[in-house]
């Protein structure tokens, strides 16, 4: 048996809820493509975590008065949460502080790489905030990116995906009382990337990187790989396991590139034949740079694919758009539909909310309308019983033949190599909207004053493509899909092929939910 492809998604700090932007950049995708290889009958694992020890958690707990584990836990659980009810289905979600095993592991691997050289010290400037008396690094630092300009905080560039050093801030201040920043020297613990160069250079060559992050890469090489900080003087997080640095705490790009390790690596089993990694834009680096070099520190050259989104902005003056929010009164369907194709790829998107409205208008008007008038005039014409008649009607022959050539697209845009989830969406709008005409054509069928069954024959046509949908829509949109299959009798979640085509079996009685099929 094939070892199974591994899917990763950016693990999220849980200092607040998902919002909108989330689903919009890795996790929806992600599920889409292990849904769509699940039902191809492709062995698929897909891990995420939390990243609970990142400052903006410990940051969080300062201005609401809690303790870190706390915000951590308690968002850990509200993410968990809305990825079900986004329909998002994870193989495995580590949670730092809960997973057995995992702080060892993490500290295991730190002493391995520290024993090998890989990681050593360096003493270099870093923030400190007087009033405040503490070293500023991560969200506790605020300046501008010395790559870019862009006002952001220590660690690496949510906007051009640069690693900084904090010192490197341009006008660095505390995020917590905003003083100016005073720079000291601090002795910590790096990881030096320019003895991988010529490794990471080659690693690079190989894959097919979507062009901006191919740009950041050279462009590293170019200028020369940074040395990145692996641990910073603090109290949350994991313990650095060196000596002179127990007051030491583990970097949180370096914990999540790890995360992403033992999320396959504590299953013992053998390194996968190819892993697709699903992240912004801002968390390039983690996934492209400091991962493989972990990797190629143990001697494991891992083939990898990126899909990598740009931001999902709000509009300018509006408050943040909450994944909840939005799930709550949309739901899973109409969520996940718009997110797909409004995706951030190659520049950035604004989220609108009149959009989100008219993809819900879309599955109401469209495919919900279509479905009601099929089993409304199943219900009439054939007592609600699918007829037992060939699939058929005016223009059956090429209709049928747009469905399969459909259905070629649709796999093409599900599929690993040619992934975009935003002409699937796409493609299954025109299957439905061409099928909706084809219902509508052969409707007058049922006018002839001498019937002779041939009006039944288009239903069964049309049956067949509700039946197919059950398995073409399944991966953008599984809540719908899955209603469909219980309102056809028929089990979900078939590949996504010529096969599905085919109506329930003749004299099956159909089961129509009350309200919607797609969406509520």
């Amino acid at each position: 048996m094939p070892t199974p492809l591994w899917i990763t998604a950016t693990p999220p700090a849980p200092h607040g809820e998902l919002h909108i932007g989330h689903l919009a950049g890795p996790y929806v995708a992600a599920d889409v493509l292990a849904r769509f290889l699940r039902a191809d009958g492709r062995p698929v694992l897909f891990t995420t975590g939390t990243a609970d020890h990142a400052v903006s958690v410990q940051e969080r707990a300062l201005r609401t008065g809690r303790k870190p584990a706390e915000v951590a836990e308690g968002y850990h659980a509200a993410i968990t949460a809305d990825w079900r009810r986004s329909g998002i289905t994870f193989d495995r979600i580590v949670q730092p502080r809960q997973d057995s095993g995992y702080t060892r592991w993490v500290q295991d691997l730190f002493v391995r790489l520290h024993a090998e050289g890989v990681i050593a010290p360096r003493a270099r400037l870093l923030p400190y905030c007087e009033p405040c008396d503490r070293w500023l690094y991560g969200a506790r630092v605020t300046g501008g990116c010395p790559h870019c300009g862009v006002t952001g905080a220590g660690g690496v560039c949510r906007t051009c995906a640069w690693p900084n050093d904090c010192g490197d801030l341009l006008e660095p201040s505390c995020d917590r009382c905003g003083t100016a920043a005073r720079l000291r020297r601090c002795r910590r613990l790096y990881l030096p990337l320019e003895p991988f160069r010529e490794t990471l250079a080659d690693y690079w060559n190989t894959l097919d990187l979507p062009p901006r992050l191919a740009a950041l890469c050279e462009s590293l090489i170019e200028d020369g790989l940074p040395d990145v900080a692996v641990g910073y003087p603090g109290d949350w997080g994991i313990a650095v396991p060196v000596d002179d640095f127990a007051d030491h705490r583990i970097d949180a790009c370096f914990e999540s590139a790890a995360m992403q390790l033992f999320g396959h690596a504590s299953r013992d089993e053998p390194w996968p034949e190819r892993t697709v990694h699903f992240c912004g834009f801002g968390h390039a680096f983690c996934h492209a740079v400091l991962l493989p070099a972990l990797l190629l520190a143990q001697g494991v050259k891992l083939p990898q694919d990126f899909h990598v989104n740009e931001g999902f902005r709000i509009q300018a003056g509006a408050d943040e758009v909450w994944a909840l929010d939005l799930l709550t009164e949309f739901g899973s369907d109409t969520l996940r539909r718009h997110v797909l194709a409004a995706r951030p790829v190659g520049r950035d998107t604004t989220f609108d909310r009149d959009h989100l409205a008219r993809a819900r208008q879309v599955l109401d008007g469209t495919w919900n309308g279509w479905l009601s008038r099929l089993f409304a005039a199943v219900r009439e014409e054939s007592s609600g019983l699918v007829p037992q008649v060939l699939p058929g009607g005016a223009g059956w022959d090429v209709h049928l033949r747009r469905m399969n050539r459909g259905v070629a697209e649709l796999r093409e845009a599900y599929s690993l190599d040619s992934f975009d989830p935003r002409r699937a969406v796409a493609m299954l709008d025109e299957i439905v909207r061409s099928t909706d005409d084809f219902g509508h054509v052969n409707a007058h069928e049922r006018r002839r004053p001498h019937r002779d069954g041939r009006h039944l024959a288009p239903l069964v046509a049309e049956l067949s493509v509700a039946a197919a949908l059950t398995a073409w829509a399944r991966p953008v949109m599984p809540e719908g899909a899955d209603r469909l299959a219980a309102a056809l009798r028929i089990a979900p979640g078939g590949p996504v092929d010529e096969d599905a085509l085919a109506a329930p079996a003749a004299g099956t009685r159909l089961d129509p939910p009350s309200g919607p099929v797609f969406g509520f």
